[in-house]
């Protein structure tokens, strides 16, 4: 009896276990529990996001990624004008044979660099030689000349001969002297070698063989173009402005020349042509630079500030600043630390230029050019957080 009551009681525990797992189980199941947040469920403005982009000054250049302080005045407080770089009247030399003949020698090839008075070439010339005989001959009758005179002189002083001779003798040395003269300027104007055979081509300034034409053994004629050499520090640019816009611009006005890759160069404003070309029909403004280097021949845009423009309150900016994020126009500041994400209201676009209304001060630094890749960046660490 005491063994079958114990096996009852063994038996009514484990009943009592199974009964509370199972209650356990099914309170599991079945009871309320936290719901896990779904972005439906979330707040507006509850949700992480980061604020700014983390980039360094190297980084971003490394980037392409360029910045520029914004100044105050709108679209009307700038000229937009397409511009190319040529040489100064200084800047850029022709050289020419100075007679006809063939080139025996040639000293330096396209893309070298030349001092001004370094011969580029020598050509070998009939009329070189004759220039060379006439100095010859010129300075031998001016030698004489001065020694017919000595003696006249002598003769007068010793009252030998009369005053009529020496003061003849006078008179042709005086045209020995300045015939000689000429002939040397001659000589040196054509450049002739020391021995007479042949003429020079001599660089007038310092720079660099930008064309070439000479071939060694050619025959050239007088006047034929054999090399161009251009000094590239000096270059101005020229902006092709509308009749409107040049009666805005005077000497002095500042100016910026966007280049291809984004940046700005300084600038200002050297004149504008009164009148306007025959074909373009537009007047010229001549732009002298301030900073950095051009190469002649090179396109750029230039952005002029006239001083008599009228004052905006809103700002203009490139118009590749501007990005859409999440639905609003917004522009990168830069930071301290990288870059931020600013709303801004736009008004009018012209020429590449976008009017800023509000969102931005004066002052402030923001990204031109490459600012998606920020946006993209921006966007990439909002899609990475959990």
């Amino acid at each position: 009896m005491k063994t079958s009551d114990t096996r009852l009681m063994a038996g009514v525990a484990a009943a009592v276990l199974i009964a509370g797992a199972g209650g356990f189980g099914l309170a599991r199941l079945t009871g309320a529990e936290p719901a896990t947040p779904t972005a439906e469920t979330v707040a507006p403005g509850d949700e992480h996001r980061p604020q700014e982009v983390q980039m360094t000054e190297a980084a971003a250049l490394t980037a392409g990624i360029l910045t520029q302080p914004i100044k105050a005045g709108g679209l009307l407080s700038e000229i937009l004008a397409q511009a190319t770089v040529v040489p100064t009247p200084g800047g850029q030399a022709v050289l020419t044979a100075r007679a006809p003949g063939a080139v025996t020698r040639i000293f330096k090839r396209l893309g070298d660099p030349v001092r001004a008075g370094e011969v580029l070439a020598v050509v070998e010339s009939r009329d070189a030689a004759q220039i060379a005989a006439d100095r010859s001959v010129a300075t031998a009758k001016a030698s004489l000349a001065h020694r017919t005179l000595a003696r006249e002189k002598s003769l007068f002083e010793q009252r030998v001969s009369p005053r009529v001779d020496y003061e003849r003798a006078q008179a042709e040395a005086a045209v020995a002297v300045a015939e000689a003269r000429r002939a040397e300027v001659a000589a040196r104007a054509a450049k002739v070698t020391a021995d007479g055979r042949g003429v020079m081509v001599v660089s007038p300034i310092s720079g660099r063989i930008t064309a070439a034409a000479a071939s060694l053994g050619a025959y050239v004629q007088s006047e034929t173009e054999l090399f161009r050499v251009a000094d590239p520090a000096q270059v101005q640019i020229e902006a092709a402005v509308g009749v409107a816009d040049a009666a805005r611009i005077a000497p002095g006005d500042r100016a910026v020349i966007e280049i291809a890759d984004g940046g700005g160069l300084k600038a200002r404003v050297r004149s504008v042509t009164p009148g306007l070309d025959t074909q373009t029909r537009s007047a010229t403004a001549v732009l002298d630079l301030l900073s950095g280097q051009l190469l002649p021949g090179q396109s750029a845009r230039a952005r002029i500030s006239p001083r008599a423009a009228p004052q905006a309150a809103s700002l203009a900016i490139p118009e590749e600043a501007v990005q859409s994020l999440g639905g609003r126009d917004v522009v990168f500041v830069r930071t301290a630390t990288g870059f931020a994400p600013r709303p801004v209201v736009i008004g009018q676009r012209s020429a590449g230029r976008v009017e800023i209304v509000s969102g931005l001060a004066p002052g402030q630094v923001i990204a031109t050019r490459n600012a998606f890749l920020l946006k993209a960046e921006l966007g990439k660490s909002e899609g990475g957080e959990h």
